[in-house]
């Protein structure tokens, strides 16, 4: 199956006294790329969510960004904590020792500070769950964004190998006739100069147009190489960079090709498949 690696998932997931929302963003790059924008409490967590995607995905730059939003608990009070309460006094009190004139805690100093307000925490070990939970299904909405995505690049790379194939399909007959055009204009010219015609150098001079126009092994290779774009088209593995290369060695034969072209046919056959070649070129870097 082809992955584009353009792909967008969201999900959310009610959790312990809270509730976890992700974000996954993927574009195109040529190797995997991870950015985390993770809360606070999450950023223990990072190596395994770093370690889901790497076993789900091989190329792309990923713009992961989860969060914990506690949910307020309206039916339970407010508790204090006592001991950092108790901790906070004792500190308090030798500074003010060493600097009598510091102005003492604020009651809202003191409800600020770090910890002091206690909340029914998540445990680490059910957060991990949630996390792994939630990371696993966005991934999977991301990897069904990116296969649909995918198979619309796989019918346009298709429709233009189908395209290129019926431009191949109209160089081979033209190469006799454009040998027989040569071989009447030689003729023409020869007769028209010694006013005879010498039969061996015609012979001569046709055998190394032959060889000079001759493209049967660039149209031999254009065929084998759209017959093995279309096999990695339809395989389970990673694609991208094996298409990418296959059409390097495509726009090399219609290069070749348009070198020996001794007629505006095929020079103009040239100039079409290398127009197919690029647009599907761009398409295959976004191909994972």
């Amino acid at each position: 199956m082809i992955f584009s690696m353009t792909g967008y998932a969201a999900q959310e997931q009610a959790v312990e006294n809270a509730t976890l929302l992700l974000e996954l963003r993927a574009v195109n790059s040529r190797y995997l790329d991870l950015h985390f924008k993770l809360d606070d409490n999450l950023r223990g967590l990072e190596p395994l969510i770093r370690e889901l995607i790497g076993a789900r995905l091989s190329r792309g730059k990923i713009e992961c960004k989860l969060n914990l939003m506690q949910r307020s608990a309206t039916h339970q009070a407010s508790q204090l904590d006592e001991v950092l309460m108790q901790q906070l006094a004792a500190m308090q009190a030798t500074a003010q020792q060493h600097f009598p004139k510091s102005r003492a805690l604020s009651v809202a100093d003191i409800l600020r500070w770090p910890g002091v307000l206690l909340s029914e925490r998540i445990s680490e070990s059910t957060l991990a769950d949630d996390v792994k939970k939630i990371v696993s299904t966005g991934l999977q909405a991301l990897n069904d964004s990116r296969a649909r995505e995918g198979g619309k690049l796989k019918a346009l790379i298709l429709e233009r190998l189908s395209q290129i194939e019926c431009l191949v399909e109209t160089v081979k007959p033209l190469l006799p006739a454009l040998t027989r055009d040569y071989q009447a204009k030689l003729e023409a010219k020869l007769h028209e100069s010694l006013k005879s015609l010498d039969a061996e150098r015609v012979a001569q001079e046709l055998v190394l147009f032959a060889q000079r126009i001759d493209v049967d092994e660039e149209l031999t290779r254009l065929t084998a190489h759209i017959s093995e774009v279309k096999r990695i088209l339809n395989s389970d593995a990673p694609a991208g960079k094996r298409l990418d290369f296959l059409m390097q060695e495509l726009n090399r034969e219609a290069n070749t090709l348009g070198s020996k072209s001794v007629s505006v046919q095929t020079a103009q056959v040239s100039m079409e498949l290398k127009v197919l070649i690029e647009q599907m070129r761009e398409q295959i870097q976004n191909i994972e």
